[in-house]
């Protein structure tokens, strides 16, 4: 962790005495972490992650992992899909202006197009 903290410090143009006065964690707390006679409780670890801007994962680790936007993979395979396909978004787009009945028309429509063209399921 404090390796990453000392990156923390020379990417911000920082001493530790500033993250000292700004945390209220006393200069020596820090000087002992460096030297390893003390580890860092996580109440502090939040304290100095606060400071800079990163989560309390990249300040110990050196890593953050991508918080995953969807809840559940099909959803982002789906948004994906409309995401690389423009005919995909336009239709997206326009599904979106359109009132509820036009829209439940047009899909009745295409439905009824597929079926026509590929064979009932039913």
């Amino acid at each position: 962790m404090y390796e990453i903290f000392a990156e923390l410090l020379k990417k911000h143009g920082l001493k530790t005495s500033d993250v000292a006065a700004a945390t209220g964690i006393s200069n020596m707390t820090f000087s002992d972490w460096k030297k390893g006679k003390s580890t860092p409780k996580v109440d502090k670890l939040q304290k100095i992650a606060d400071f800079f801007g990163v989560t309390l994962e990249y300040l110990t680790t050196g890593k953050e992992t991508k918080p995953q936007y969807y809840l559940d993979d099909e959803t982002a395979a789906i948004a994906q899909e409309i995401f690389e396909n423009p005919d995909m978004k336009s239709l997206f787009d326009m599904s979106r202006k359109m009132s509820p009945e036009k829209l439940r028309a047009h899909l009745q429509f295409m439905k009824t197009l597929y079926e026509a063209e590929n064979g009932s399921d039913d």
